[in-house]
This record gives C-alpha cells, structure tokens and sequence, in this order.
C-alpha cells in the first residue's frame, strides 16, 4: 500500500493571518478545516507527505525549496521542509500555502512537492497522477491536493458574476465527497479557465493517482464555501 490518505485544501493566500491582517478572522472556520484535513493525513500514519498544487509548468521541487509572500504584502518566505541544504524561492503560491499548512500541524515528516501546470490536459494529469502513485510505491503516502473553486460567484468576485460557477462548485463538492474519479477527470479545462478554477489540474492529478493505486476509498467533504466570491473547498479522502 503506497497512497493511504488524501486531503484537498484551498490556497488563498489570506488564510495566513499575517496576509490577512484585520480580516483573518473572517477565515477561522476554513483555516480550522484545513487544519483538520492535514491532521486526518498525519492520523493515517504515513510515512511522507507529497504536495500537489497548479504552477506556471509541470515541475517537481527540492524539498529545501520555499516560496515567498512578497505579492501579497507580507517579507516572508515559506520553506517546503529542509533547512540544512540549498533551495530557492520557487515554489508557486498553491505549494507555498500548502507548505504553510503542513509546516503549521508541527510534523517532522519528510515532505516534496510537484507542481501540475494550470492549462495541462486531463490525459497529462491522469498520467502525473499515475507516474507519482508509481513514484511513491512502497512508502506509506498521503497526499495533500491544492486548489481553489471558481472565482466568480458573485457581482464581487474576482471573475466578476457567472451563472456556471455555482453549479461547477457543487459538482465538485460532490465528486469529493463521494471520490468520484471519473467525474473529477471529467472537468473541462476551458471552462473552468473561464470560471478561474485553481484547482481542476490538481484535483485531476488526485484522481489519477488514487485510480492507479487502487482499493477503495472513502470520502467527506468538510467545507464549502465562497466568502469572496471564491469556491473553498476542503475535503478528505481514506482507504475504506
């Protein structure tokens, strides 16, 4: 058994307080679930976690590489695990955010991370998913996913108002809970580029992996919702 457990998590970079300033309570309750999905993980005994998150190209990064805040107004930068070798400022903000996530539950664990390009087809994403079951096959693994819903629910949102975008969400929420691989694999990329979806390449690269491992599997989603204007998920996955 090489995967035994999977959690999906949203990356805004506001769900660091120090980003989020005056407003970081108003995160609490997502900030709490994805603290929950990452210690239901670590309760599945691994021993190593994989990171998955959308970035300019298809990449894996060195576990001493870290991302920084600099964008979002904050001078500080998020280490994916080691500190005693070299790295650089590479990783993108999904894998910064789920390094924060990860660095934030106090494991020792070793960690690495790879990053699925946002405009990779579903085929190259299943085969992704696949290439890292294989990868990992023999170590206990569990896979922390990242990536936001669409961003255009509401008059307010970044992506302005879109009918779709509800529906998407929900069809989403639903594949997660029910570990629905194939509807997963089945998102369309152009329209979730429409609708600014940060997660439908990860979420396909989760599917791929878990049809690759094989077993069953059990899911829950455990949040959902869309406080400005964009879809937050969390959800985690086990072996049934």
């Amino acid at each position: 058994m090489s995967l035994v457990a999977a959690a999906v998590c949203p990356h805004p970079p506001l769900l660091l307080p120090e980003v989020a300033g005056a407003a970081a309570g108003e995160l609490d309750d997502l900030r709490a679930a994805c603290d929950a999905a990452v210690a239901r993980l670590l309760d599945a005994r691994p021993e190593q976690l994989l990171l998955i998150g959308s970035g300019p190209r298809t990449t894996r990064f060195n576990p001493a590489d870290h991302g920084s805040l600099r964008p979002y107004g904050v001078d500080r930068y998020v280490r994916l695990w080691k500190v005693n070798c070299a790295g650089g400022p590479h990783l993108p903000l999904s894998l910064t955010i789920g390094a924060w996530l990860v660095g934030r539950s106090g494991t020792g664990l070793p960690r690495f991370a790879h990053s699925v390009a946002a405009d990779a087809t579903p085929d190259e994403c299943d085969r992704l998913g696949a290439e890292l079951a294989d990868a990992v096959a023999g170590r206990r693994t569990a896979l922390l996913v990242l990536g936001d819903g669409s961003a255009c629910r509401g008059q307010k949102a970044p992506g302005y108002d879109d009918p779709r975008a509800q529906p998407y969400d929900d069809g989403v929420a639903v594949a997660l809970a029910g570990v629905d691989t194939a509807a997963l694999r089945g998102l369309d990329p152009g329209i979730s580029a429409q609708l600014r979806v940060a997660g439908r390449a990860p979420w396909q690269v989760l599917a791929g992996a878990v049809r690759a491992a094989g077993g069953d599997w059990r899911g829950e989603l455990t949040h959902h919702t869309a406080p400005y204007g964009v879809a937050y998920l969390v959800a985690t996955w086990g072996r049934a």
